[in-house]
């Protein structure tokens, strides 16, 4: 039986021989040496789709090199290129220890976790040969039922802008505001939305909130999941571990085993170093841990309280001028806050504003 066949054939509960784990690991260092291509945009299409390559190959040879050698927990990235500066995982370790003693939020029968995320966010219009960024505010409540079948709750708040950058920045938001707000089918201007299993739009059940409960809870296993699961998105595997991270943490409701080795899998991270105490967002204060991403030209931070090991929040720092955006913007960044509550609002449907097809039933 040769290597590859082995990796193939091996599951999380068999562990290989350590020269194939040497070897696997060396060849998969030196594969991914490489620069990624840089990629910069101010757009609202999610960053999830940025493509690298490694050590010059394209992006699907990459996948074929790395997919031979990543695909268990067993064999992968985590752990063996070093990983997080001294303070960032002191930081980290004290915040996975502080999650593991904490106690999860109880839903009573009737009862709904409340998960409220308020957010900015950075986007780009143009007005004829004007094109310009601004940003967005957002304010989102989820009511999850004790019964993930039962009826999910789903309060969008209006958007309103939140900062523009010079006069032509102005006129592209101040359109964009005047379209949503004169449009009655606008999701923009708010929406309440109910669906059972939280199945809105008729799209996935409980997105976001679904695979919780599979990820591994040993921090190496996880990474390298993570690793390979977000094998090709984003502008680097280190980079787009971090950003998988944050967006599981935003759901608001990762338990306390997970976001403990989540903490500590961020510390095997290369690159993530320590960046304030004193991290303020949306008027919480909590220790900022980020990752510079050159292809960005930004800094994707996480902020949690290491005292309780609270997931606060993230944000995206700008590290240089961009599209008339100065330096030092945090361009995008979302607080979460969680609760449990005895009710949701009464109201909403599925497609909420939208228009549900008649032949379909679609939105």
């Amino acid at each position: 039986m040769d290597e590859l066949t082995l990796l193939r054939n091996t599951r999380s509960e068999t562990e290989p021989p350590e020269s194939t784990l040497h070897r696997g690991r060396a060849a998969l260092l030196a594969a991914a040496s490489g620069s990624a291509q840089p990629h910069i945009s101010t757009s609202r299409r999610p960053r999830r789709a940025r493509r690298f390559a490694i050590g010059g190959l394209s992006t699907v040879g990459a996948a074929a090199l790395v997919a031979g050698l990543v695909l268990t927990d067993v064999v992968g990235l985590a752990g063996w290129r070093g990983g997080a500066d001294a303070a960032a995982a002191a930081v980290l370790d004290e915040a996975s220890a502080a999650a593991i003693a904490s106690v999860d939020p109880v839903v009573q029968p009737g009862q709904y976790l409340r998960v409220n995320t308020r957010g900015v966010h950075l986007s780009s219009g143009g007005i004829g040969d004007v094109v310009a960024s601004y940003q967005y505010a957002s304010d989102d409540t989820l009511y999850r039922p004790a019964d993930p079948s039962d009826d999910w709750v789903w309060v969008r708040g209006p958007q309103s802008i939140a900062a523009t950058f010079g006069p032509e920045s102005e006129q592209v938001a101040n359109a964009w505001w005047e379209a949503v707000s004169s449009s009655s089918g606008s999701f923009e201007a708010g929406d309440l939305l109910r669906a059972p299993g939280g199945a809105f739009y008729g799209g996935d059940a409980g997105a976001g909130f679904a695979d919780l409960d599979q990820l591994p809870r040993d921090p190496y296993r996880l990474l390298n999941y993570i690793y390979r699961v977000t094998l090709g998105s984003g502008p680097s595997p280190d980079t787009e571990a971090l950003v998988y991270m944050a967006d599981r943490l935003r759901v608001g409701n990762v338990p306390a085993d997970l976001r403990a080795a989540m903490y500590k899998a961020a510390a095997m991270i290369p690159g993530v170093t320590f960046i304030s105490d004193q991290a303020t967002l949306d008027g919480r204060t909590g220790v900022a841990i980020g990752r510079v991403e050159d292809a960005w030209g930004t800094r994707v931070d996480i902020i949690i309280d290491p005292d309780t090991g609270t997931f606060i929040g993230d944000r995206e720092v700008l590290l240089r001028d961009q599209d008339g955006v100065p330096a030092g913007t945090a361009v995008r960044w979302t607080s979460v806050t969680s609760s449990v509550v005895d009710e949701a609002p009464e109201g909403g449907s599925v497609c909420g504003k939208m228009t549900v097809d008649p032949e379909t039933g679609q939105c």
